[in-house]
């Protein structure tokens, strides 16, 4: 599993990406499609067109690495797809680590569990799976 500090967000991109993209291209994706600055510690998920290639890009303080899986059978996808306008969508962790894993989390449901009032303001809901 993977253990990540609270302030790290997981954004996905809801188009498929170019499996061939390395550092350069994915920022670049990152900074022009999603908006955002890929130097802010945050991890960014992108999915090709296939389905079965899944690379991370993250920031970890002196430069940028990616992870990258390849599936020999089967394929990756996020549970709930995006509205049309939107170009990423953000999952916890947990909703990663059950994607990567190749659990389809569509028809699960998250149990109702304690969330201080501080935690509820910094933590935003999960966009995989129905919530409470």
């Amino acid at each position: 599993m993977l253990a990540l500090p609270p302030s790290v967000k997981i954004f996905v991109a809801t188009e498929p990406v170019d499996a061939r993209k390395s550092f350069n291209g994915l920022s670049c994706v990152v900074r022009e499609t999603l908006g955002s600055d890929p130097q802010d510690g945050h991890m960014y998920v992108f999915i090709n067109r296939r389905g079965d290639v899944i690379q991370i890009l993250f920031w970890d303080r002196t430069g940028f690495a990616i992870m990258r899986k390849r599936l020999e059978a089967g394929t990756f996808r996020l549970a709930r797809e995006a509205d049309g306008n939107v170009s990423h969508v953000e999952i916890d962790v947990g909703a990663l680590w059950l994607i990567l894993e190749g659990i389809d989390v569509g028809g699960a449901r998250r149990r109702k569990r304690y969330v201080s009032e501080v935690q509820s303001q910094t933590i935003p809901k999960s966009t995989i799976g129905p919530s409470i």
